[in-house]
């Protein structure tokens, strides 16, 4: 197996924020990714290599330029606006139906934003670029028939929209790489939240199959996107599946939800996997509900990487998984079914 890491994750430095003198508490921190480094490297799972820079071309493929134009210079402009160097969080937000959009560095912020925990902050940009880049060197890798790649994306990614940010994500990865990729694609997310993002950039592309399944949208972030009556638009119908199950699920629903997802997968027959990978699902994340035991985990690792020991070319973006305590233990127990 080939994994991704770039050190320019460390840039967005999220631990330890203050906002308004008191502290911002974000479950998305620098120490996600070095306890999965760290663990991968000591299970011997593969070679750790720097992502390839592939520039903005296939960022923009996905991304709105004046969005990717906002997300590199929107912190510059707030330092300046405000004479410090405070997190650049949104006062307003636009909801999507405003007169016109602004110039000014603040309203931008709620133009482009969708929630209130996604600071963004001096390293934020490079971070996400450098993120991506992983992403798209993993995809690469896969094209290229040289196995499994593991992108260790962060910040993650799906749940950035095509001109907007939230949910701990800029730039979408999963779908940046998705894009990359020459033929039909397979998305399987199953992080516990709805991937709102990757949603919408392929709602109405029949060649990219997007199937998720997460905590049902009605108790759960992201709220507003996830039910199961979305099934795509335009030429894409059918072409979206959501499964969302209960806050309290466990092993046994969620191996029912995943065999669901499989089936649609092998009827699209697609030329590649793109599995956006969330340890949250498991029991005791912080940013979790669901009861997924570390057998069950094991259990939903083998039954996916059959499709890949079947000949199906996948990578893997990380995406979410906060309970920093087990987090290196549960990536290391996934990836080993894709040796």
């Amino acid at each position: 197996m080939n994994i991704i890491y770039s050190h320019q994750h460390t840039l967005h430095q999220t631990a330890g924020l203050v906002v308004n003198g008191q502290p911002f508490v974000v479950e998305e921190i620098p120490q996600r990714l070095k306890t999965i480094l760290s663990a991968v490297i000591s299970a011997g799972l593969g070679a750790v290599i720097e992502p390839v820079d592939y520039g903005l071309a296939p960022i923009l493929a996905v991304h709105d330029p004046d969005y990717i134009a906002f997300l590199q210079d929107c912190y510059p402009l707030g330092q300046a606006f405000y004479k410090d160097d405070r997190p650049l969080l949104p006062e307003t937000y636009s909801t999507r139906r405003p007169q016109r959009k602004t110039s000014h560095p603040i309203g931008r912020l709620g133009y482009y934003s969708f929630s209130t925990g996604t600071p963004i902050l001096a390293g934020t940009w490079q971070a996400a670029y450098w993120s991506a880049q992983c992403a798209l060197t993993a995809a690469q890798i896969t094209s290229h028939n040289q196995g499994t790649a593991y992108a260790l994306c962060r910040p993650p990614g799906h749940h950035a929209g095509k001109d907007y940010y939230g949910g701990f994500c800029y730039l979408n990865n999963a779908a940046i790489a998705a894009r990359s990729l020459l033929g039909r694609v397979a998305i399987l997310d199953i992080d516990y939240h709805h991937g709102n993002g990757t949603q919408e950039i392929f709602y109405d592309d029949p060649n990219v199959l997007y199937c998720s399944i997460h905590a049902d949208p009605d108790q759960e972030y992201p709220y507003f996107w996830g039910g199961a009556e979305e099934r795509g638009t335009g030429d894409g119908i059918g072409s979206n599946f959501n499964l969302p199950l209960a806050v309290g699920a466990g092993d046994d629903e969620y191996m029912q939800a995943l065999e669901a997802c499989l089936e649609v997968i092998v009827r699209h027959n697609p030329d590649y996997l793109v599995l956006s990978l969330g340890f949250d699902i498991l029991l005791d994340d912080p940013a979790g509900g669901f009861k997924i035991s570390s057998d069950g985990l094991h259990s939903i690792a083998e039954r996916i990487s059959r499709l890949t020991h079947a000949g199906l070319p996948t990578l893997i973006i990380q995406e979410g998984g906060y309970l920093i305590e087990t987090l290196g233990t549960s990536a290391a127990g996934f990836l080993q079914f894709y040796q």
